[in-house]
């Protein structure tokens, strides 16, 4: 009989082919699937108002990018959590400076925005992030951002005490020109000043130097001095929404300092106030004023020499007890680098200026800034008649003196001279100068003074008689008397005439009297030398 050959089976089926196939098919799509989706991110808001699960898109620069899959309600109940799925690409540009926001209509003090969502809906915008640490949960924004990262420029961060008009999207100016807006705002930790951040656009950010002022240019600045008055505005839309502008004083260097930028800008009140000099180093005062301080405010102008040299600080009106008497201290800055030094500025080292001015007569005194207004200033002056004074000390503080207002010392000047006029005797006076009107009338009225004018009358007339006589008699005489005397002065000037008779006699008189003096004086020396003579005679 034959043998039966014996085959074996195949191993593997066929028919396993097709499971083994479908799950390499299978798991290579599941490996393309995963390694092409997207990062989820988990965003933060106040509210859900607009968004809806599957629906709502993400985008960047209006280009979807994402889509919204879950929304929840957070843990603490106060916000909600948006969960979406995003691109495999923006997975790199996840980090900490990442921003998310809901875009919805809105109107703002920039303008209006968010209008195209009526229609498609509202979205969540993204503003990539490149640099910082990797994140996947954020907190949105509840308002757009103004500007985004790819926004060529600069944020600065500005210092106020108050925030004033100012808001998110208030204009900042240069020369009047828009060139910024503000970012955003935030009360300090220690609640004494806000800090305000605004973003300036290139190019104009390079404008920004270490010695640029900033200041508050909301609403109109009105101000009046001795030129009249001035009103500063930059626009029409600051004075209703606010602004900041800026400049760099020319006056300042702008030399390697100015370059470095600092960490934050002070934001000054006004442009005044900005473009004013400033001075680190300040002093403190005390003066004290007797009379009315009415008009005077803190923060009014101490002048030295009509210079502003600081300001006051602080006004109080104490009551002493011993005394019993008020009195009224005014505490006042100034800036002593205000006063330029001219000669060997050495030798005041070691020397407080304004004590060394004290010295020399430097008194205070309260003058009216306006009329008008009524406004008062401190006046820091030298006055030669006041003499030397003395520095004293209140507490902590060094005293200036003062003097009177001018109105304080005018009103002492009368008072003085209603003081003496009110010694002055009026009563005696008055009564007097009856007694002598009385006396004078009753002699008016008597019948002798009729008598002496009478006499007085026939007096007068007989002396006019008199003279009319005597004008009669002397005046032949007198006329006579001048026509002679005019003949003797002829005669006598022809006898000093150079030519007549008389001169010449009296020339040769005058050399016969020089020649007897002479013969005297040689017989005088001939005595002295041979007195004998006088008895002898002359020798032969």
């Amino acid at each position: 009989m034959p043998e039966a050959a014996v085959k074996s089976a195949p191993r593997l089926s066929l028919v396993w082919l097709i499971p083994l196939i479908a799950v390499v098919v299978g798991g290579w799509l599941a490996f393309k699937t995963l390694s092409e989706r997207g990062p989820t991110v988990v965003i933060e808001f106040k509210t859900a108002s607009g968004l809806s699960s599957g629906q709502t898109k993400v985008k960047f620069k209006d280009v979807e990018v994402g889509q919204v899959t879950a929304i929840d309600v957070g843990p603490d109940l106060k916000t909600v959590l948006v969960t979406a799925e995003l691109k495999h690409g923006f997975a790199e540009h996840l980090s900490e400076n990442t921003r998310f926001w809901v875009e919805r209509p809105r109107v703002s003090a920039s303008g209006v925005s968010g209008l195209d969502t009526l229609l498609s809906g509202a979205y969540i915008a993204m503003d990539p992030g490149d640099q910082g640490r990797d994140q996947r949960r954020f907190e949105g924004l509840e308002e757009p951002p103004l500007f985004t990262t790819a926004e060529p420029g600069r944020q600065f961060v500005l210092r106020s005490p108050t925030l004033g008009s100012l808001n998110i999207g208030s204009p900042v100016y240069y020369r009047q020109i828009q060139v910024g807006q503000v970012v955003g705002y935030a009360l300090d930790d220690d609640g004494q000043a806000v800090s305000i951040e605004v973003f300036v656009s290139a190019p104009h950010d390079a404008l920004v130097s270490g010695n640029t002022r900033f200041w508050n240019a909301s609403g109109i600045d009105f101000s009046m001095s001795g030129s009249g008055f001035s009103l500063d505005t930059q626009s029409l839309l600051s004075v209703v929404v606010g602004g900041i502008g800026f400049d760099t004083p020319e006056t300042i260097d702008s030399g390697d300092g100015g370059r470095t930028l600092p960490e934050t800008f002070p934001l000054y009140p006004t442009r005044e106030a900005a473009h004013a000099k400033t001075y680190s180093r300040k002093e403190r005062y005390l003066l004290f004023f007797e009379g009315s301080v009415r008009g005077l405010a803190i923060g009014a102008p101490v002048l030295l020499k009509g210079i502003d040299i600081g300001k006051v600080l602080d006004i109080q009106l104490q009551y002493s007890i011993e005394d019993s008497e008020f009195q009224i201290p005014v505490l006042i800055e100034v800036e002593p680098d205000r006063i330029a030094i001219r000669g060997d500025a050495a030798s005041l080292e070691g020397v407080n200026l304004i004590e060394r001015l004290v010295s020399s007569g430097l008194r205070g005194q309260l003058k009216f800034e306006s009329l008008l207004t009524g406004g008062l200033y401190v006046d820091l002056d030298i006055y030669p008649d006041a003499g030397p004074g003395v520095v004293g000390t209140y507490g902590d503080y060094d005293l200036i003196p003062t003097i009177p207002t001018p109105l304080e010392a005018l009103t002492t000047k009368v008072t003085h001279i209603l003081d003496k006029i009110d010694a002055i005797p009026l009563d005696r006076i008055g009564r007097d100068l009856g007694t002598t009107v009385a006396g004078a009338s009753a002699l008016l009225n008597s019948g002798e003074l009729e008598q002496t004018l009478g006499a007085l009358r026939a007096t007068l007339e007989q002396v006019r008689g008199t003279v009319e006589q005597l004008n009669h008699s002397i005046a032949p005489e007198l006329a006579r008397t001048l026509e002679e005397g005019s003949r003797a002065l002829e005669k006598a000037g022809s006898m000093l005439s150079t030519s007549s008779p008389f001169q010449a006699d009296l020339q040769r008189m005058f050399q016969d009297v020089s020649s007897a003096a002479r013969a005297v004086r040689l017989l005088a020396d001939y005595l002295e030398r041979h007195p004998e003579a006088l008895l002898k005679g002359k020798g032969r």
